[in-house]
């Protein structure tokens, strides 16, 4: 297949350029036959799709409710976050969004900046593999654009345990001695639970409207693909779910928490709040080590923590547990709904200290 230097999933041209190459519709891998191929280490999870449904019309009731609930908090940590790397940044940015889950900020802040702060600003939404790291044939594209290395930003939605954070560090550090550049390895998210983010509007556990749905909310694009389809030289692969172009929120959403990020503008944006990055990853790594030893885990890939890494568990994992701090929050309705409907145990625990938490199902256990 000839790849295309890029296209733009089911947002306008000038929103985001994606840097994957489309692949025809892959031959899926049941959820169930992909955890235990993941664990078992006979292939590594980007090399494999499950399917991907529409969700439910009770599950859609629940998004529209987050939006209606959080829809605002969101536009001022966009807009927070846009103000706080328009600071931050001389000259032209190059907002370069972590697909998929980063792609809707990133086309949330290249308007803001543009419409706020007045800055000049591209977007490309690239794949970033843990354990595989950055996709290099994308950001050789970047470069070979026109854009400065020190131009580029880094963004995404959220941390939960800060891998994306530690593996962008890793491999842009590598990436950067081995082309003698200097790009900055930071991530900018909404929120930064682990501490790892090199700037964030918030540390908060809140539910991200954009986290509850998949392709529908993030361009119609899938999750990232590394496997015998991507030739040397290619960007990192994506399907492009075409069918499910009826039933897209991804121009709306994003129009959705621009607008109400207009009305508050600049003048009415809070003050940034230092975010004390140190305190979460020590929080961050108590937690761990104490999920890890109250479930008898010894692999720290299995549990996932936070309201988007848990809802991403549910949504494409085979999950063992889903443990909320408090069961009546409304921002885990969408989470109690998904154990529900797949058969997953809920237990509460008053002292987490994030909203939810979703343990993988080990292999080993059958």
């Amino acid at each position: 297949m000839t790849q295309l230097p890029h296209f733009s999933g089911s947002y306008r041209a000038d929103d985001v350029r994606i840097l994957l190459k489309r692949l025809p519709l892959q031959q899926f891998v049941s959820v169930e036959d992909k955890e235990v191929l993941i664990q078992s280490k006979q292939k590594h999870y980007s090399e494999m799709l499950s399917p991907e449904s529409l969700p439910s019309a009770r599950y859609l009731q629940i998004f529209e409710d987050a939006c209606a609930a959080n829809l605002q908090q969101m536009a001022r940590d966009c807009l927070l976050l846009a103000g706080l790397i328009a600071a931050r940044r001389d000259g032209d940015i190059t907002l370069v969004s972590l697909a998929r889950a980063g792609t809707p900020v990133g086309v949330i802040l290249k308007r803001l900046l543009d419409q706020v702060f007045g800055r000049r600003v591209s977007h490309y939404s690239v794949s970033i593999i843990r354990d595989r790291g950055i996709d290099e044939a994308a950001l050789r594209f970047i470069l070979d654009s026109g854009h400065a290395p020190e131009s580029i930003v880094f963004v995404d939605g959220w941390t939960g345990k800060g891998v994306i954070s530690r593996e962008l560090t890793h491999w842009i550090g590598k990436y950067n001695a081995e082309h003698g550049v200097r790009i900055d390895p930071g991530l900018h998210v909404l929120a930064d639970l682990a501490g790892t983010a090199a700037c964030a509007s918030s540390s908060a556990d809140y539910l991200i409207p954009s986290s509850i749905l998949n392709a529908t909310v993030s361009g119609l694009i899938s999750r990232s693909i590394l496997n015998d389809a991507i030739g040397a030289g290619d960007f990192h692969g994506c399907v492009y779910y075409e069918a499910f172009a009826p039933h897209d929120r991804s121009r709306q959403f994003a129009d959705q928490v621009v607008q109400a990020a207009l009305a508050i503008g600049s003048d009415g944006m809070p003050p940034p709040v230092a975010q004390d990055a140190q305190a979460s990853a020590r929080v961050s790594r108590d937690c761990m080590a104490q999920l890890l030893a109250a479930h008898g885990i010894s692999d720290a890939n299995l549990v996932k923590p936070g309201i988007g890494e848990a809802t991403r568990v549910l949504l494409r994992r085979v999950a063992r547990l889903l443990i909320l701090r408090d069961a009546d929050a409304p921002d885990v309705r969408h989470l109690k709904l998904l154990a529900q409907e797949k058969q997953v145990p809920v237990v509460i625990d008053p002292d987490l200290p994030y909203q939810a938490v979703s343990l993988i199902r080990s292999a080993l256990d059958g």
